[in-house]
């Protein structure tokens, strides 16, 4: 049976998917437990300012707190100070989405961003999600700073991404994943296309020392039919330029500091 905490970030973690709320039942029901012990947690995150009621008897929704603590930190490690004008002036050259993602055990989180679209078509998905590694960008360009045994690994913790899921692309077996990375350490770069979502490309390097394990990754992202394989092509050498700027100013940044525990290999560009 799972523990308190296991259940109370449980519930918080769904939560988190659910920006409308979502019902004691169906909260009791997707985490499979007892509806009285579902109604005793989210009392008591209730209680500390984590979880609020939409109406009396009505959903259970987040609260800001969370999210004012993680941007607390943020600013505490420095991180955006560190990156935001190298996301700025890579967003404003491409013209498209960039974000950054740092290395977090074994798991990637977005944690910056920039948007360079100012008109028509525009992707920009929140932020604060964990990265799914077997079909975005970013995952891809850090897996592959891995060995196949780790990379594997990393995807098999977390699972593969379905493509109805996400994009219609998205790798589903493990002999596709080790294509693709095999493809990415060979050749400097890989191209994946809509593999996280439909109608969107993107392109990612790894942002990691000499010598060092990873310490997160850089991507730009955009609409597919202006984001272009021609369009990512022309783009690598400055996003890999960006990303080992990113990492010459890690030292800014306790976060970035952090790392992984990844082997080293060359910096990578990964597509979706």
């Amino acid at each position: 049976m799972a523990g308190v905490m296991e259940r109370t970030l449980g519930i918080l973690e769904l939560l988190a998917t659910e920006a409308e709320g979502l019902p004691l039942a169906v909260i009791a029901e997707r985490l499979d437990m007892p509806r009285s012990g579902a109604h005793r947690l989210l009392s008591d995150l209730s209680r500390y300012g984590y979880v609020r009621q939409v109406r009396e008897q009505g959903d259970y929704m987040l609260t800001t707190k969370l999210t004012s603590l993680g941007l607390g930190f943020l600013g505490a490690s420095g991180i955006v100070d560190a990156a935001q004008p190298l996301l700025d002036g890579l967003a404003a050259g491409s013209g498209e989405l960039v974000r950054l993602s740092v290395v977090d055990g074994r798991h990637l989180t977005w944690v910056a961003k920039a948007q360079g679209a100012r008109r028509g078509l525009r992707y920009d998905p929140d932020m604060g999600a964990i990265a799914r590694l077997s079909c975005s960008s970013s995952g891809l360009a850090w897996l592959a700073t891995l060995s196949d045994e780790q990379a594997l690994e990393r995807v098999a913790e977390q699972g593969f991404g379905r493509p109805e899921d996400y994009g219609p692309n998205a790798i589903v077996t493990a002999s596709a994943l080790l294509e693709q990375l095999r493809l990415t350490r060979e050749r400097g770069f890989s191209f994946t296309m809509e593999t996280f979502a439909p109608g969107m490309n993107a392109m990612a390097a790894a942002v990691h020392r000499e010598g060092e394990p990873a310490l997160g990754t850089i991507s730009i992202a955009g609409p597919s039919i202006r984001f272009t394989q021609e369009r990512m092509l022309a783009l690598g050498d400055e996003l890999l330029s960006t990303a080992d700027e990113l990492a010459a100013s890690t030292s800014a940044s306790s976060l970035l500091r952090g790392g992984g525990q990844a082997p080293n290999h060359p910096t990578t560009v990964s597509q979706l």
